[in-house]
């Protein structure tokens, strides 16, 4: 039988979701903790990889167990033992061949950057503080995304990726007094995708270059065309969508 888990974790303490060698991940302690409870080796599948320091407001994955399993009591009992940043939302059985990461229909991340220094978002946003922004050719640019579906000036070099192309749905600019928020919705993000281009906005809005270069930076598929990434402690995952 397979099992689907909606989770949540603060990142700063993992390399990323993803089990990797000598690096502690959560998927580690996600499949330790499940493994003790059920009394047998459970391996789980993640709707999407984070990369080290990122969050996940809601995350999904699936792991299989002959048992039946209690999906009431067992987040109660996975949140004893998972650590504080991990939280366990709920779980609920899924057809057999059901799959967290290539069933899901869009994913959507926020990133925040702090615009004054704030003591109490300097690990959950970019204190980009020293140096204004103009949101304005910021959404500019977001507006030349749509025309484009092959990202690899956004994707990091040497990955196992099979395709760089993304369909965008959604990428908008807000601001809240000294913060602003940046949603992304897509059918899929490349590795560092978000961040990459969240750094190439920064360069747009500083006036280091122009929203119109985006179409040059996008065109010339080759990571070294855009921005650095941004720091990955401002990034949040905070929906996937399946149709169950």
């Amino acid at each position: 039988m397979r099992y689907f888990i909606e989770f949540s974790y603060n990142g700063k303490n993992y390399f990323g979701y993803q089990i990797q060698p000598d690096a502690i991940s959560v998927q580690e302690e996600l499949e330790k903790a499940l493994s003790t409870i059920l009394r047998e080796e459970i391996k789980t599948t993640g709707a999407g990889r984070t990369d080290t320091g990122v969050h996940a407001k809601k995350i999904f994955a699936h792991f299989d167990t002959e048992k039946e399993v209690d999906v009431l009591n067992l987040p109660y009992k996975l949140n004893s033992f998972l650590p504080p940043d991990i939280s366990i939302k709920k779980m609920f059985q899924v057809k057999d061949d059901f799959h967290a990461r290539f069933d899901a229909t869009y994913r959507t991340y926020e990133y925040y950057i702090s615009l004054a220094k704030n003591p109490f978002t300097q690990e959950s946003a970019w204190q980009h503080w020293k140096r204004p922004l103009d949101i304005h050719k910021m959404n500019e640019a977001c507006k030349i995304l749509f025309e484009y579906e092959d990202f690899t000036s956004f994707a990091k070099l040497k990955t196992d990726n099979k395709t760089n192309i993304c369909k965008m749905y959604k990428a908008e600019w807000e601001q809240d007094g000294t913060e602003l928020k940046f949603t992304v919705s897509a059918n899929r993000f490349l590795r560092n995708m978000v961040r990459a281009i969240v750094g190439t906005m920064v360069e747009i809005g500083s006036g280091k270059i122009n929203p119109e270069d985006l179409r040059k930076i996008i065109e010339d598929k080759h990571r070294n065309a855009a921005g650095t990434s941004a720091p990955g402690h401002g990034l949040f995952l905070v929906d996937v969508g399946y149709e169950f």
